[in-house]
This record gives structure tokens, C-alpha cells and sequence, in this order.
């Protein structure tokens, strides 16, 4: 594993994760909110080539910055892609609670939050290859920076919120494995 990228191999990283995000999130509406932003080009993509978290947190520091002052008009959401960085989930995981010190330590807590996306995300309480881990499988670790008000905002049209989850679930559960598998949803960097 590399600790550099070609400019076409971030080209790639971005793709994928554009396609991710055109073929799951937006496409099956895993996020209902998520469509608004990506037809207004309102989404920032950046990616962190080094395999080290500390590398990792100080460009999350930078791009929470950024988020905070930048024209939410213009600019509501950053994915930080780290093609990588952090391969094992567990170790992802940990290194959230590293994610949410640089919020709070930039105190942009309550302002932005830090979702978090992996290939192997799997939720507690489930097996490896349970349906709804896919509604938080990207095809590389990453981080959604977002906008406090932005989800307010959100929430505030869509009010069955809390709902979301279990619809993926029941979207998900329908689609099945081949049907995930046929969105062609992958790394083309690490494959």
C-alpha cells in the first residue's frame, strides 16, 4: 500500500465513490436527502492517499474548516475518502472517537458532524454479511462531513426521519446480495 496517488488513481476514488453515492444513496434513496445536493453540485470530494490516521485527522481538521466557512449555498457536505487508510472496521471505528476530539477541539460541534461509511461497515448485533450493514458500505473508508442545520433542515421536510433506517433495511432486503452486487459498487483502485 502506497502512501501517494496518481492523479488518475484519485480520479478513480472519486468516481467510485461517486458512483456509490449516484447508485445507492441517491439512487435507491437510502438517503432522501441526499438528491438536493448532488443535482446542485453541492458536494466536495477529497481524498487522503496516506495510510496514516494522523495524516487522516489533520486533513479531516483542514476540510472541517473549510465546511464551517464555506457558503452553504455553494457548499453543503464533504466526503473524505481515505482509499488507504484504516482497511480493517474496527480499527476505523476506533479511530471516530480521534474524529469527534478535531470536531469538538475545533469546536464545531453542534455546527458539523462526522458520518462515517467503510467497506466493511457492519452494525452491532450483526453478521458480516447482513443486509442492512450495506446502507454504510462505500467502496473505501470514509468520512461525511455535514452540516448541523443542513439535517435541521431536512428533518424538519421529511418527518418521519427516524424512519429512514428501517426503510433501507426493507429496500435492501429486497434488492438481496445480487442485487447489490449488480450495482457494481466497488474499489477499482485496490482490486
Amino acid at each position: 500500500m502506497t502512501d501517494t496517488l496518481t492523479p488518475d488513481q484519485e480520479r478513480t476514488v472519486i468516481e467510485d465513490t461517486q458512483k456509490w453515492l449516484l447508485e445507492a444513496v441517491v439512487g435507491l434513496n437510502l438517503c432522501p436527502f441526499a438528491k438536493a445536493v448532488v443535482v446542485k453540485d453541492m458536494v466536495r470530494y477529497r481524498v487522503c492517499a496516506s495510510a496514516e490516521p494522523a495524516d487522516l485527522l489533520a486533513m479531516l481538521r483542514e476540510e472541517l474548516q473549510h465546511l464551517a466557512e464555506a457558503d452553504p449555498d455553494k457548499l453543503d457536505t464533504t466526503l473524505l475518502i481515505a482509499p488507504n487508510g484504516l482497511p480493517d472496521f474496527l480499527d476505523f471505528n476506533d479511530f471516530l472517537a480521534d474524529c469527534d476530539e478535531v470536531l469538538m477541539d475545533l469546536e464545531l460541534d453542534g455546527v458539523l458532524q462526522v458520518a462515517d461509511f467503510h467497506p466493511h461497515y457492519q452494525f452491532g448485533g450483526t453478521d458480516v454479511d447482513d443486509i442492512e450493514n450495506f446502507t454504510n458500505r462505500t467502496p473505501y473508508p470514509t468520512l461525511h462531513l455535514l452540516r448541523e442545520a443542513s439535517i435541521d433542515k431536512a428533518v424538519e421536510a421529511y418527518p418521519d426521519a427516524s424512519l429512514i433506517f428501517e426503510r433501507n433495511i426493507e429496500v435492501l432486503n429486497k434488492l438481496g446480495q445480487e442485487g447489490w452486487a449488480k450495482l457494481g459498487i466497488a474499489s477499482r483502485l485496490h482490486n
